[in-house]
């Protein structure tokens, strides 16, 4: 291989690196662009569940306490 072909190769390969960065960054900056959407208009509350009641909490604490016995060894 001669030197301009090296030349050409490693010009061709850091333009290439150079497209695919601008594209990374550009789909980057418009996701946080939604996302700032999202927080203006109030839609990231939306797209949440609804709060869990008290009792399905109290269910889940019962749950993580057995499964943290089990996980002791200690037999309920």
């Amino acid at each position: 291989m001669n030197l301009l072909s090296i030349g050409l190769l490693g010009a061709s390969i850091l333009v290439a690196l150079g497209l695919a960065s601008l594209a990374a960054l550009k789909g980057w900056q418009g996701w946080l662009d939604l996302k700032r959407f999202e927080l203006t208009h109030g839609i990231a509350e939306q797209a949440l569940p609804p709060a869990t009641g008290r009792i399905e909490i109290a269910d889940l604490r019962e749950r993580v306490r057995k499964l943290e016995a089990i996980a002791a060894g200690i037999d309920i």
